[in-house]
């Protein structure tokens, strides 16, 4: 195993999600803050009756970003429980870009097809869970939160160099890095790239990645600071959450990534892993689901691969996956309430193993 190439491999396909994610965080950022006041002024988003299906429409959203601001608003008490259910169920993470065709090894007309019967499963089946769940009247206590926006928090007078990267050089730097990808990462869903600079980008990908990880340490474990505070207050503090959020997906992005990568690769081999997933259609919806719950986008996003690369593998297994995974939008919500973030994979991955098997026997 080349360690060097492994590493070089994770952080460009971590950078090239980020640059999708970017646009998903940024641009929820920016509606959030055109209809701020309206969202201010709401004691919850929307109708009571629409809660579930304003967290379903939120969750499919591709990548992480509609997750966020769906824990976000929940956090706030905008948004019922029933509403945050339907929008891990529905929600594909990042792995709905390797199905919108931002991989070499995918085919565009097929993965739309895909992505969309599989949006269309998890649309319904999160709809209608999250009207049983309000109806149950299933809710978790939640905790006490730090109300104030990061930009705030940032003016406390510590850690002054910590505090100046992270308004300064490191902000200004991932939302440049951001701009730069956010051509190819357009035209790539259309199986299209700018050729003249291809291998610039793989570099801007893996410095977004290093510097991403670099920025959520320094904000997290330096400035003991949380992500996803979504902040309405001006475009200044509002793309410096934006970025923050960006910071920590991107983070577990990478992490996620080396860790299945080198399970599949190093621990069990390509082979017995393709062997695994082309195996029993029983065996392999179960795997499926047991892959996509795991914490973050990794599984998820092998799970999707494996469906564009493997001969006949199962729909029904990809749509186990996506229903069990919550994506990395599960990491700020177990910042916020870890009950409620166990209670979601749990029940997450019971509902993908009935609705799995169900689509497998209906030859989905």
């Amino acid at each position: 195993m080349d360690l060097y190439s492994f590493t070089l491999d994770s952080l460009e396909a971590a950078g090239v999600i980020g640059g999708y994610v970017a646009i998903s965080i940024i641009g929820v950022t920016l509606l959030t803050l055109l209809f701020k006041d309206k969202i201010k002024s709401a004691a919850q988003v929307g109708p009571k009756w629409a809660q579930p299906v304003i967290g379903a429409l939120l969750g499919v959203i591709p990548g992480c970003g509609g997750t966020i601001i769906v824990a976000t608003l929940y956090k706030n008490k905008q948004l019922s429980f029933g509403a945050l259910f339907a929008a891990f169920i529905v929600t594909l993470g990042e792995g709905s870009f390797v199905l919108l065709g931002a991989s070499d090894e995918a085919d565009v007309a097929g993965n739309l097809t895909a992505l969309a019967i599989v949006n269309a499963v998890g649309f319904v089946t999160g709809t209608v869970l999250g009207y049983v769940v309000d109806a149950l009247r299933i809710r978790v206590q939640l905790g006490s939160y730090d109300e104030r926006s990061s930009n705030d928090a940032l003016m406390e007078p510590n850690h002054p160099l910590a505090r100046g990267f992270i308004k300064g050089v490191g902000f200004y730097t991932i939302l440049v890095l951001a701009v730069f990808l956010a051509p190819g990462s357009i035209m790539a869903l259309w199986g299209g790239g700018i050729d003249s600079i291809a291998d610039l980008t793989v570099w801007v990908a893996i410095a977004l990645t290093l510097l991403c990880m670099v920025y959520y340490l320094v904000f997290s474990l330096v400035l003991h600071k949380q992500c996803c505070i979504a902040s309405t207050e001006n475009m200044r503090s509002a793309l410096l959450d934006a970025v923050a959020d960006l910071a920590m997906v991107v983070f577990y992005v990478f992490i996620g990534l080396f860790i299945v990568n080198f399970i599949i690769d190093v621990v069990v081999g390509p082979e017995q892993f393709d062997a695994w997933m082309a195996s029993s259609a029983l065996q392999v919806v179960l795997l499926a689901a047991l892959i996509g719950v795991t914490p973050g986008c990794g599984g998820m996003i092998a799970v999707a691969a494996a469906f564009v690369t493997i001969p006949n593998f199962p729909m029904a297994a990809l749509i186990a996956a996506a229903i069990a995974t919550s994506g990395d939008g599960i990491f700020p919500l177990i910042a916020q309430n870890k009950k409620d973030a166990l209670l979601i994979s749990v029940a997450g991955f019971a509902t993908a193993l009935v609705v799995g098997y169900a689509a497998l026997a209906l030859g989905i």
